[in-house]
């Protein structure tokens, strides 16, 4: 991969010079959470998320419905967690509110993106952060529109832009981030 990844600090108040967030529609569709540092997919496996866009909120901020599956490494079962997002904040910063459906809809979390790359038909993934909730700790994600990961070297050049950016926080998560199983799998 030639070309730089850039990643900007989490949940900036406003985009970093030459930071443009991923439109929506770039959003949409099913993403493949491949590496995290967050402690609850350590125990699972085949996590995706599927976003589809939804009609803009009556401030104008765009918005995602949004599925997430995934299987616990010793079962078949796949379990679900439905949810909406809603774009953050005034300015353009690539930053998203999660609330809960169903019955979490009293669980909220607050992401961004950090980067991305790829085009359709090409690589695509995205590097998200969460904030810290109730329920789990700070953590970064690496998606990829592909089960099977991204490249080498589209990894290894993302974890580097990881490590070079100045913010303790982030370095220390990527430090500790695992990959995630993908597999075939049926529901049981």
């Amino acid at each position: 991969m030639t070309e730089s990844t850039a990643i900007q600090p989490p949940i900036a108040t406003k985009a970093p010079e030459g930071f443009s967030p991923p439109k929506p529609d770039w959003l949409s569709g099913t993403w493949y959470v491949t590496h995290s540092s967050l402690p609850m997919w350590r125990s699972k496996r085949n996590v995706n998320i599927t976003y589809k866009p939804l009609e803009e909120s009556s401030d104008g901020k765009a918005r995602l419905d949004s599925l997430v599956t995934y299987q616990t490494l010793t079962s078949n079962k796949v379990k679900t967690v439905r949810g909406i997002e809603t774009e953050a904040g005034h300015e353009n910063t690539g930053a998203w509110n999660w609330r809960g459906r169903g019955w979490l809809v009293i669980a909220s979390s607050h992401w961004a993106v950090l980067s991305y790359g790829g085009s359709q038909g090409a690589e695509q993934w995205a590097v998200t952060y969460f904030e810290k909730t109730l329920f789990t700790p700070a953590g970064i994600d690496i998606y990829s529109r592909s089960k099977d990961g991204l490249s080498t070297g589209t990894l290894e050049h993302i974890k580097e832009a990881l490590q070079e950016i100045d913010d303790r926080n982030i370095r220390e998560l990527a430090g500790v981030m695992f990959a995630i199983q993908h597999d075939e799998y049926e529901d049981a």
